[in-house]
């Protein structure tokens, strides 16, 4: 046990050490210490927050470090690709006015300026038109122009019942004070949307499972949609977890009946990232839910993730 005298010179070194360390800190040498108890605790209460957001900082996992830093630099990218395609498209537009101008003043025959304005305009007109639909499929990537009955906005849902497990990741945790305490997953719904950034996705374990959808209104399904994120921008670098082959079956009476085969397929993950498919097997009546079948994926041996399923038919008082 210590004394009572060598226990108020520890806690006097100990005073001496917090505040020498305080006044080193850049942050306090360039404020002004108010007189106040009240503003001075506030202060110092201001400067234990950053610690503990310093330190928690520090206990990130270094996966999760990387990832933040790759998603960066991703976005950072794509920030700089925008600015050059307005740049081209601001040329474009000054070089049309000056071609305006410089066709206006010429001395020709009014029909003959007439025509050449016409051509000049039009061939400028292309171009804006090529670079725009340039813009549109690299920042949308989406040229499907067809009715997504399996878009969850419009109505459509997923049946638990009949879907494969989500994967379960322990280092996808919930964090309270550093503490994690709940893990969490992306729903399977996620596949009926269409924000399909890195890592939103709905990931079942191993390569093969199913999920069933209960589309937005009863169709004669004809076609489907399945769309992956490239490898550019994952931030894995590769998209192993991407589906390969899968099967479409269309449920009868009412979600629960007999499986009709309508077709199976294969995702191509070194061609675009949205790939349609026309169904092989036409449906005998309309139908009101599907199920997607994966039996494959490309090669990654925990998971497989689904970015975004659509399903495109005629609706049934159309037919």
């Amino acid at each position: 046990m210590l004394t009572r005298s060598w226990k108020i010179i520890l806690s006097t070194m100990f005073t001496s050490i917090f505040l020498i360390g305080l006044q080193n800190h850049q942050w306090f040498k360039e404020t002004e210490f108010p007189q106040k108890p009240r503003q001075l605790y506030t202060l110092i209460a201001e400067y234990g927050s950053r610690l503990y957001n310093y330190q928690a900082r520090l206990r990130m996992p270094k996966e999760q470090l990387e990832l933040l830093k790759k998603e960066s630099q991703t976005l950072e990218n794509n920030f700089r690709e925008i600015l050059i395609l307005i740049e081209q498209i601001d040329i474009l537009k000054a070089l049309l006015r000056d071609m305006k101008d410089g066709v206006h003043n010429h001395s020709w025959p009014v029909h003959r300026e007439a025509v050449q304005d016409q051509v000049t305009t039009a061939a400028l007109d292309e171009e804006m038109s090529n670079l725009v639909h340039y813009v549109l499929k690299k920042f949308r990537g989406d040229q499907i122009q067809m009715a997504d009955y399996a878009l969850k906005s419009a109505g459509a849902s997923v049946i638990e019942a009949g879907t494969s497990e989500s994967y379960k990741n322990n280092k996808a945790k919930l964090y309270w004070h550093g503490i994690g305490f709940l893990n969490y997953e992306m729903p399977p719904d996620m596949i009926l949307q269409p924000d399909i950034h890195p890592g939103k996705c709905w990931a079942f374990p191993g390569s093969q499972g199913h999920i069933l959808i209960k589309l937005a209104r009863k169709i004669i399904p004809t076609a489907v949609t399945m769309e992956h994120i490239s490898e550019k921008v994952s931030p894995s670098g590769n998209t192993s977890s991407a589906p390969k082959e899968f099967s479409v079956y269309g449920i009868m009476k009412k979600c629960e009946g007999e499986e009709m085969f309508l077709g199976q397929f294969m995702f191509n993950k070194t061609e675009t990232t949205i790939q349609t498919f026309e169904l092989q097997n036409e449906a005998s009546e309309s139908l009101l839910c599907v199920k997607l079948q994966i039996l494959s994926n490309w090669g990654h041996p925990k998971y497989t993730c689904l970015y975004r399923f659509r399903v495109h038919g005629i609706p049934s008082d159309h037919t």
